[in-house]
């Protein structure tokens, strides 16, 4: 094995964390925690990951309140499910792996039918796409003093968070969610303090990541994912990521996550190679939403091919321009592209769909010099996060045959 796949699957330090190798997995929302309850599938599923040889797995989208959810079917960050989750982190930890919490707020975007509030709340006022089926067509512009909640709502949970066992906590500030929602000018039209300008834009970004500080301490991890681009006129371009990163670095973070697109408006950026438009057609329930998905399915699901490191050139760029700890996400499925990124000076490495694909992706390719993933980027998975087994490869997994049917 070559050095720079030695340094790969060495032993790493994130901030006070030793990390057994340079491989985590992805924040990906499983679809198993049915009414927000944490159930022994999801536990299962990430144990699954652990026993593969992941250095640290990422529980994804932990809601930081319940109006933060995308739907009710998500769980969120409340003493009402601190015991099986201090239990499933526990069990983990007991399989030789960290555990990192994905701090996550739909903002003004959401279908969750269990809203405390009469609308979610965003920015700006403006249409609630994810809420059209559930007749929740709108979402509210945030107050100062709503300003000012939600940045204790990250700080209370931030403290749960650490308090249940989290090694490291990971602040999603991209993919068109609440937060990445203020840094965008697309979604950002307010003229406070709060929009406007970049500054403007990144104040509550940065104030949230600096109330988690204070609450989980100086040696604690923070990371945080952004998009590189959310490949839409008028929003966020690879410009803007480079200057984000710098404040995001100025602001304490010790790592950040360079990913891209937008679950709202252009979430094919993100993925790459096969079209997730006809596999969430044949998943979907409702009638009025595979009737939307037929209409504004073929201009928000655009077409655009599979290649390795997709995001390299780019993200290359933020190392280019920032000290923090780098972790590259975006397809890395192979050994050779292992090498590529520690080449490159990339710190850590998040994989996703390769994970699910094979969960034992770290031990085999730690084994084989050529390991190459079997994953073919179908992307079928994607429409998997609402099934009742919840996400899943549709080719290797057990719950396969079940899969879209």
């Amino acid at each position: 094995m070559n050095e720079q796949l030695q340094r790969c699957f060495s032993s790493a330090q994130l901030n006070g964390l030793q990390l057994k190798n340079r491989l985590i997995k992805a924040g990906t929302f499983e679809g198993m925690t049915p009414e927000g309850k944490i159930s022994p599938r999801l536990q299962q599923f990430h144990e699954r990951i652990a026993q593969g040889g992941i250095a640290m797995t990422t529980i994804g989208y932990c809601a930081v309140e319940n109006d933060g959810r995308l739907n009710e079917n998500m769980m969120y960050m409340h003493e009402g499910i601190r015991r099986p989750l201090a239990a499933m982190i526990e069990s983990l930890h007991s399989l030789g792996t960290k555990v990192s919490g994905q701090m996550g707020h739909g903002g003004g975007f959401s279908k969750n039918r269990h809203l405390e509030r009469k609308r979610p709340l965003g920015p700006s006022f403006g249409i609630n796409m994810l809420g059209v089926t559930q007749g929740m067509l709108f979402c509210d512009a945030m107050s100062h003093s709503d300003i000012k909640a939600l940045i204790k709502t990250y700080q209370r949970s931030a403290v749960f968070m650490k308090s249940v066992g989290f090694d490291c906590l990971e602040i999603h500030f991209g993919h068109g969610y609440g937060l990445c929602q203020f840094m965008s000018p697309k979604t950002n039209r307010r003229k406070d303090e709060y929009g406007g300008s970049l500054n403007n834009r990144m104040r509550l970004p940065l104030q949230i990541l600096e109330g988690v500080r204070h609450s989980v301490g100086e040696h604690f991890p923070i990371i945080g994912k952004i998009s590189l681009t959310e490949g839409v006129k008028g929003g966020l371009d690879y410009d803007d990521a480079i200057e984000i990163a710098k404040l995001l670095e100025k602001g304490g973070i010790d790592g950040i996550i360079t990913s891209g697109g937008t679950s709202t408006m252009n979430p094919m950026i993100m993925f790459r190679g096969g079209n997730i438009l006809q596999p969430m057609l044949k998943a979907e329930k409702s009638a009025l939403m595979r009737l939307m998905l037929h209409l504004a399915g073929p201009k928000l699901f655009k077409d655009y091919p599979y290649e390795e490191l997709y995001f390299l050139e780019q993200a290359k760029r933020i190392r280019d321009a920032v000290d923090c700890n780098l972790i590259y996400v975006g397809g890395a499925s192979s050994n050779a592209s292992f090498e590529t990124l520690m080449q490159h000076g990339f710190d850590f490495i998040q994989l996703g769909r390769t994970l699910l694909s094979d969960p034992d992706l770290p031990l085999q390719a730690q084994r084989q010099q050529t390991y190459t993933s079997r994953c073919n980027h179908c992307n079928e998975c994607v429409a998997t996060i609402e099934h009742p087994a919840g996400i899943h490869c549709t080719r290797f997994s057990p719950e396969a045959p079940t899969i879209l049917q």
